[in-house]
């Protein structure tokens, strides 16, 4: 097993130290979307081959909804994979330049970052998505999907290996691990270091955080979501439900998700029950603290502490009364988990004050937190999202799987 992914690393090594033009990536990305079209009916059949096994192992109805694959979701692939050969090229690019008193002209030059560890779960896309992104950054990429969507993982990463090697380009800037054997992560996490560059999670909190426990590789990633939409005195009132409604229940099985509602008390005796009722009438569990249970008609159930601090990914919700946008600021720096969070207000020094006060990676005025989404930030897609407080934050895309380095040049300078 070692030596298998010693070979694995060697070989991710290799490919690493190539340099590919910007017209070989595309058209290597652009002969992948042909053959996810063309391969379309085997890689459904793969697919239900492990829906079918997710199934039997009792996988949740929201982890199989992730996993499923169809028509639609085959063309979002596709579609992200063509916004990618779009954007500009990441690599070799002068982020920065200067001339010093001393002489010297120096530049700061973007750099693919090397071998890139892909740890996920569920997410076939995540496979593509993934692929895409590293090939065309330039970094080779080891991919260890879970063993509920190996097939589906495995055909959409052959079919890109299938491309580098139409197109002439090491194959092994993709390289998937085709077992189900969960020692193969304790390795990739504790024996490859000599091998790989950066760790990047995707999946549940337990992955996340073994991940986190036990890697000697620097992380990318977050361990939770937990997700906040403050509801400001000075909101409109139409706006924020609009916003609230689709930041919980549009998809509550994405980090994105909405999970924990404040409300200015200003507002709660006129408002929650206009504000709260639509999630209701639309299956929404709804824990609310003591001054929210006084006001709110509907059915509600008493909040507690730790209401505060989970990521239900359900259709769930925590709503909390709050004194003031200070008290909003200081609860979700204290329960959040530097995600993503929102305030919904017209007054601008208030939205500022948040927007500068909140740690999240991702901070938003009156927008809907779904859309902490690398495809929406026109990143084209993203391998995940980051709320390290070291750079990359937020979602990782194309232009954030690069190091740099800095390029000096003088006319023969030497140092006194």
């Amino acid at each position: 097993m070692n030596k298998y992914m010693n070979l694995i690393g060697i070989k991710a090594l290799k490919a690493s130290k190539d340099r590919i033009n910007l017209k070989t990536k595309n058209k290597v990305l652009n002969d992948y979307a042909k053959l996810i079209s063309s391969e379309k009916n085997s890689i459904i059949n793969q697919n239900l081959k492990d829906i079918k096994f997710a199934k039997k192992i009792g996988l949740k109805e929201n982890l199989i909804n992730r996993l499923h694959l169809d028509q639609k979701k085959l063309d979002n692939i596709k579609n992200s994979i063509t916004k990618i050969i779009k954007l500009k090229d990441p690599v070799n690019n002068i982020l920065d330049k200067w001339k010093q008193p001393n002489g010297l002209n120096i530049s700061r030059v973007s750099t693919p970052i090397g071998v890139i560890g892909v740890i996920y779960e569920s997410r076939p896309n995540v496979t593509s998505d993934v692929a895409t992104l590293c090939f065309k950054s330039g970094n080779a990429v080891i991919l260890k999907g879970g063993s509920e969507a190996i097939n589906t993982n495995k055909i959409l990463a052959n079919l890109f290996r299938k491309s580098l090697k139409k197109n002439k380009v090491n194959e092994n800037f993709v390289q998937f691990i085709n077992s189900k054997e969960r020692k193969f992560v304790d390795i990739m996490l504790t024996n490859m270091k000599d091998y790989i560059d950066v760790i990047i999670p995707r999946g549940g909190k337990s992955l996340v955080k073994k991940v986190m426990n036990f890697s000697r590789i620097p992380i990318i990633g977050h361990l939770e979501g937990l997700c906040h939409t403050y509801i400001d005195k000075d909101a409109d009132i139409k706006m924020a439900r609009g916003i609230i409604y689709n930041a919980k229940l549009r998809n509550t099985s994405i980090c994105g998700a909405t999970e924990t509602i404040l409300i200015h008390k200003n507002i709660v005796k006129k408002f929650s029950n206009f504000l709260l009722q639509k999630l209701e009438n639309n299956g929404c569990k709804i824990y609310g603290d003591k001054t929210l249970r006084k006001y709110y008609k509907g059915k509600i159930f008493p909040a507690k502490e730790k209401d505060w601090k989970t990521e239900y990914l359900n259709s769930v919700v925590s709503v909390k009364i709050v004194k003031s946008s200070n008290d909003a600021i200081n609860h979700i720096n204290k329960y959040g988990t530097m995600h993503t969070d929102s305030i919904i207000t017209n007054n601008k020094k208030t939205a500022n004050l948040f927007l500068i006060n909140i740690k999240s990676s991702i901070a938003m005025h009156n927008t809907s937190t779904q859309f902490a989404d690398g495809g929406e930030f026109g990143f084209g897609g993203e391998v995940g999202i980051s709320t390290n407080t070291l750079p990359p934050r937020g979602p990782v895309g194309l232009h954030q799987l690069v190091s740099y380095k800095y390029q000096i040049t003088s006319k023969g300078k030497i140092r006194k």
